[in-house]
């Protein structure tokens, strides 16, 4: 498996540029795609959030009920191009479902806007310089954040896409924390490039998942073969532990975001309504 990006690199025009940096998209996803969703924040407090980390203080963006008393958490771990509009949006879901829902900056600390970043080739050193330590060890500061803002983390949930569908694997694997997570193709082997950083892969984690996972993924994901899909199912099974997977026939890396051109709306909406049952089966929606 390589560590490349789920999909190609496209040359932005000037107006594609200016227009997806207008609509707080990432640039280096290319054109923004006409059915990218966006989530009304009516009913809903939204905003920016700062959680005190190692190292400074780590942006981020949140929603919850208003007016509702300890909300159930959920974490959303993000893609590798920011924190942008569809991950806002993504949080904005969440509360609507009645979540406090919040999504992290965790890359911070490169001092890079990722989501202004027009090349790929310039965004993956960024991205692959964030050792997992460092990671986990900012999950677990959002967790306190949300806490002190009323949260309740006894009903705690992780979700992410593509890098962050990792994040989902590796923090239920380290933290007793989370009752449930949920991860949209979220790559289970990593680059042997990466294991300075990145010590043990999801793959190698199988057996001390500390909370059920569901797992998301794509028949036609070019990224992560479906082999790795059945051996992660195969692993935690042996291992006795609560997991369930599903493949969406023909469906890309990517099919959850609806800004981009692998999307796809029936194995979105699909994995949309799995995710919320999921979480209602283990505790952390109602």
């Amino acid at each position: 498996m390589t560590n490349k990006p789920d999909f190609a690199a496209r040359s932005l025009s000037r107006r594609d540029f200016v227009a997806a940096g207008a609509a707080g998209y990432a640039l280096a996803t290319g054109p923004v795609s006409a059915e990218a969703i966006h989530t009304e924040s009516e009913g809903l407090d939204v905003g920016p959030a700062t959680i005190a980390v190692a190292g400074g203080e780590m942006p981020g963006y949140f929603a919850r009920p208003q007016g509702a008393k300890r909300p159930p958490v959920v974490l959303v771990a993000m893609e590798v191009f920011g924190l942008h509009e569809y991950i806002r949006d993504v949080v904005r879901r969440l509360g609507q479902l009645g979540a406090f829902a919040v999504a992290p900056d965790y890359y911070f600390r490169s001092g890079v806007d990722l989501t202004k970043i027009p090349e790929i080739a310039q965004l993956m050193p960024v991205v692959n310089a964030k050792p997992d330590v460092e990671l986990l060890a900012d999950l677990d500061a959002t967790v306190a954040w949300a806490k002190q803002q009323g949260g309740d983390v006894d009903r705690l949930g992780i979700v992410g896409f593509c890098r962050g569908g990792r994040s989902v694997w590796e923090y239920c694997a380290a933290s007793p924390a989370p009752k449930a997570g949920v991860a949209f193709y979220g790559s289970l082997v990593d680059p042997d490039a990466q294991k300075a950083r990145w010590p043990k892969s999801p793959l190698d984690l199988a057996g001390e998942m500390k909370a059920p996972v569901l797992g998301l993924y794509g028949e036609a994901d070019q990224s992560i073969a479906l082999a790795q899909v059945e051996e992660m199912r195969a692993r935690l099974a042996a291992a006795g532990k609560t997991a369930e997977f599903h493949v969406y026939p023909g469906a890309p890396h990517g099919f959850h975001a609806d800004y981009r051109p692998s999307y796809r709306k029936d194995a979105a909406e699909d994995g949309w309504r799995r995710m919320a049952g999921w979480f209602r089966r283990h505790g952390v929606l109602t």
